[in-house]
């Protein structure tokens, strides 16, 4: 589950970490009070919607030299007058594909004197299973490009969870960034802390871009992206009030409700598989042979029948679907109650598009038997590369 930037430089404010002051503007109304609450005498206004690049976004129907997701403001009247410009209007930047986001949500910020830019970043190294640090003195940039052109601008390492966070760890960070004096004590600060807040409050990533020195020489996190564990959200009562369900996919927040795996993606054939594995094979062998997956769908092991039910709904809701591949290999999961749930659902919303079917394992004859007898239109599969090539060649007519 990802957050907005206030919400994030709100977690470091209670942490300890040196951020901006700033008001969150939730309406155009507000946005002048809002932003009078500041001295200035520089206000930085800033979109807030899920995804980078905000500054070089653009907004749909702009008028032809309008400024990006992120503005600067001299007076409170101008703050307020960019906020409101801003509310309501579709952001699009290079995160957000050409659909872009709608803000609903600014954040009037307190500009900063910036002396030098840099990146800092936290992260699950799941090659490792550890927590790792990656540091670079290109801030304010796209990290992949500096990775790919410059890769010896960025130093990275992972702490020890059986010896645990030390100061060395923050001193590394703070000769990797070339700083000095004060600076290196408040980056080993700065570093704890981050640690800290991302064991406890079981982060998956946490991105400073850029952390910047300021003109009176102090580390300040200018920017701040946070990402948290889905699986342990249970725990985490506080983070899950902080979430924006304008901001999800509306499919995949339906997907949520019934406990499947769901992702939208960009093709054109939908997927109903059951483990993580076999439906990336089937997504694997869908672009194999031309085409591409509208999802990844894993149904799980313990699907019942209202549960393919709803995954099959979910599914025919895009209308980006111009063919569905159902791939079943039954272990724990029956492939009987797949076939129910498949021709319940396609008599409930109805079967517009090519429906291919491929079962193997588990209660296969019934399986089988109940989608031969069901009247519906449903083209078989005798194996994942059979059924492939049939739902490619349906859509492609």
């Amino acid at each position: 589950m990802n957050i907005h930037e206030y919400q994030a430089k709100g977690l470091l404010r209670q942490y300890g970490a040196n951020v901006s002051d700033g008001r969150i503007v939730m309406n155009a109304a507000e946005a002048k009070t809002k932003a009078s609450e500041m001295d200035g005498p520089l206000w930085v206004v800033k979109a807030q919607i899920h995804a980078g690049g905000r500054g070089k976004g653009h907004f749909k129907e702009a008028e032809a030299g309008e400024a990006g997701g992120v503005r600067l403001a001299h007076s409170a009247e101008e703050a307020a007058n960019e906020a409101q410009k801003m509310l309501g209007r579709t952001l699009v930047t290079h995160q957000t594909g050409p659909a872009g986001k709608q803000v609903n949500r600014i954040y009037i910020e307190d500009g900063a004197d910036i002396e030098k830019e840099f990146y800092l970043a936290v992260l699950l190294d799941r090659e490792t299973s550890r927590i790792s640090f990656v540091a670079s003195t290109e801030g304010g940039m796209n990290i992949e490009e500096v990775a790919e052109e410059t890769p010896e601008k960025i130093v990275s390492f992972t702490v020890d969870p059986a010896a645990g966070f030390s100061a060395y760890h923050g001193r590394r960070v703070a000769f990797a960034l070339g700083l000095e004096g004060k600076q290196i004590k408040q980056c080993v600060q700065l570093i704890a802390l981050l640690y800290k807040m991302f064991i406890e409050k079981d982060m998956d990533m946490l991105e400073i871009n850029p952390l910047i020195i300021t003109k009176d020489g102090d580390l300040k996190c200018l920017d701040a992206k946070m990402g948290f564990d889905g699986n342990a959200l249970y725990r985490q009562p506080d983070i899950m009030e902080l979430r924006d369900e304008t901001e999800e996919d509306a499919k995949e927040l339906e997907a949520s409700k019934y406990d499947l795996n769901y992702i939208a993606l960009d093709g054109e054939i939908g997927c109903m598989v059951n483990g993580a594995g076999l439906a990336m094979a089937t997504m694997d062998i869908i672009k194999l042979y031309g085409s591409e997956p509208a999802n990844f769908l894993d149904v799980g092991g313990g699907a019942t029948k209202e549960k393919v039910t709803e995954a099959f709904k979910i599914i025919t809701s895009d209308p980006q679907v111009k063919g569905i591949l159902v791939n079943i290999f039954g272990g724990i999961m029956r492939c009987d109650v797949i076939a129910e749930g498949v021709v319940a659902a396609v008599k409930d919303v109805g079967l517009k598009v090519p429906l291919v079917v491929r079962l193997e394992g588990t209660k296969v004859a019934e399986g089988k038997k109940i989608i031969n007898e069901s009247g519906l239109n449903v083209i078989v599969g005798d194996d994942l590369g059979d059924a492939a090539k049939k739902i490619v060649k349906a859509v492609k007519g």
